[in-house]
């Protein structure tokens, strides 16, 4: 699972995700890829799936690139715990991806296994994407 060696502050607040994503919304490593279409939290274990299943379906050729990292700590309290005596533990790193941000890259593959795999990999990811080709991502997502 992805998670950061160390960090300067062990828990954050939850943020805010509005506004379109101004960096990562061009693709710049490979030919095809997966664009968030709305914003969401994406876990570490939800990007390791989704990686999993691009190379499994291509058969590990071409190369797949993740742009997207799970720097943000996530708390949570136990179960039935009364309110007070402060924040939870970390349970979980998520990666915050704004609307328009290219989460996986793919190269190397024929255009409709490059196109199968991010669909299969769509479906593992919280939020709705879209497959673009570098060609449709010039100027970054409209």
């Amino acid at each position: 699972m992805l998670m950061p060696k160390r960090v300067k502050h062990r828990k954050q607040f939850r943020g805010s995700m509005a506004g379109k994503a101004t960096r990562g919304n061009t693709i710049t490593y490979g030919e095809y890829g997966l664009v968030a279409a709305e914003p969401c939290w994406v876990k570490s274990n939800q990007i390791e799936a989704a990686r999993i299943a691009l190379t499994r379906y291509t058969k590990r050729n071409g190369q797949v690139w993740i742009k997207i990292f799970p720097d943000k700590p996530v708390t949570a309290k136990p179960a039935e715990t009364r309110m007070g005596s402060g924040k939870g533990s970390v349970e979980y790193w998520v990666a915050v991806v704004k609307p328009g941000r290219v989460m996986f890259e793919i190269a190397g593959v024929p255009e409709e296994q490059a196109k199968e795999a991010l669909r299969l990999a769509m479906h593992k990811l919280p939020c709705k994407c879209k497959i673009v080709a570098k060609a449709d991502l010039e100027g970054g997502v409209e």
